[in-house]
């Protein structure tokens, strides 16, 4: 088979944490999770699976929503979105999301981001929420965040039918038990350590000894992403698209000498 970028492998792990979803939406400047929940759907068409749904904020051909936003989440709180992705600046070890800033007490922040923009609402209502963050650094994954945009568990008693299913990053992907309210290590990315995630890592996490590798996909599950799933996402994501394309087609370059 041949050599599977990382930028493909996120992708492909997207996809298999998507098995089983009717429908799943995905927010805005979300290249990677969008192609994840496409080749999602060409995989469900395939295999004769039922019909899978996507709704990608910021496209007009893959996205059922005709007003945005709010859309969403009205179908989100009808239990209509079985999954959804979300990232933070800051994510803690019991899956509390930073979206506002850092560095002294809110308003006062030294570091502002944009903000939460519904984040907890959709945290506390999708099943399947996937916590997405392609930089897995110790500035990301730290101890405690410096401000709860979203909180990962809720108290007993309190209503929730949503909240975290999984964290992917660069390095790994991690499952989440909410009982126990903690990350466990599921597979290692190739080209990776256990030992490189724990020092990327600002809290502790569960795992094996010896973590398995995340698996590659089969040659089928490859051809339909490099074919049609860029193709789709190019409508949304153009450049994006592109650049990985490139790469893919570098890969078929034999070395200079």
């Amino acid at each position: 088979m041949s050599v599977l970028l990382p930028r493909e492998r996120l992708i492909v792990t997207v996809a298999r944490l998507l098995e089983g979803v009717r429908h799943v939406a995905v927010g805005a400047s979300s290249p990677i999770p969008a192609a994840g929940a496409m080749l999602r759907r060409a995989l469900a068409e395939r295999e004769g699976a039922a019909r899978v749904r996507i709704s990608i904020l910021g496209s007009r051909e893959h996205n059922f929503f005709t007003n945005g936003s709010a859309e969403l989440f009205d179908c989100a709180g009808q239990g209509r979105i079985d999954a959804f992705f979300l990232g933070g600046g800051q994510i803690d070890g019991e899956a509390n999301i930073n979206l506002v800033g850092t560095g002294g007490d809110y308003p006062q922040t030294k570091v502002r981001w944009p903000g939460s923009f519904g984040s907890s609402y959709l945290y506390f209502v999708v099943p399947r929420v996937i916590l997405f963050r392609e930089e897995h650094t110790p500035r990301v994954f730290v101890d405690k965040v410096d401000f709860i945009s979203a909180p990962g568990t809720s108290p007993e008693g309190v209503h929730r039918p949503g909240g975290p299913y999984a964290l992917l990053t660069s390095l790994g992907r991690f499952s989440f038990d909410r009982k126990a309210k903690r990350f466990r290590l599921e597979s290692v990315h190739p080209g990776h350590t256990l030992d490189e995630i724990k020092a990327a890592t600002g809290f502790g996490f569960d795992h094996d000894a010896q973590p398995a590798f995340t698996a590659d996909p089969d040659a089928a599950t490859l051809a339909l992403l490099r074919g049609r799933v860029l193709t789709e996402l190019s409508e949304t994501y153009p450049e994006f698209a592109r650049q990985l394309s490139a790469e893919i087609a570098a890969l078929d370059q034999p070395a200079m000498a």
